[in-house]
């Protein structure tokens, strides 16, 4: 059964930072490309960025691109997604998916709010 466990969300003020994980398990890790996304009620879920099973970046959302870095460990099973200066328009419900298109949702997600 393919499960992920994201964490590391939290209330931040603008320009902060955070870093988040998401733990896979239940499918070869190895054999996917793993990819951020995240959703606001009422706005359609948005990818944030992939990144290939030998750890190359295939792409990050325009939105984020020089402030987020996506990352993973395959021994680990764990993807990564360090945000740097936080804006309020990134808060949101991030999770993590094996589709890149962001259409199935598998695990609870982490929230993220910015806000002074």
């Amino acid at each position: 059964q393919v499960q992920f466990v994201e964490s590391g969300g939290g209330l931040v003020q603008p320009g902060g930072s955070l870093n988040l994980s998401c733990v896979a398990s239940g499918f070869t890790f190895t054999s996917y490309m793993m990819s951020w996304c995240r959703q606001v009620p009422g706005k359609e879920r948005e990818l944030v960025g992939s990144i290939m099973s030998h750890g190359y970046v295939w792409k990050y959302g325009g939105s984020v691109l020089g402030r987020f870095t996506i990352g993973r460990d395959n021994e680990k099973k764990t993807t990564y997604l360090q945000m740097n200066n936080l804006k309020p328009e990134d808060t949101a419900l991030y999770f993590c998916s094996t589709d890149s298109s962001c259409s199935e949702i598998r695990g609870q997600g982490t929230q993220v709010t910015v806000s002074r």
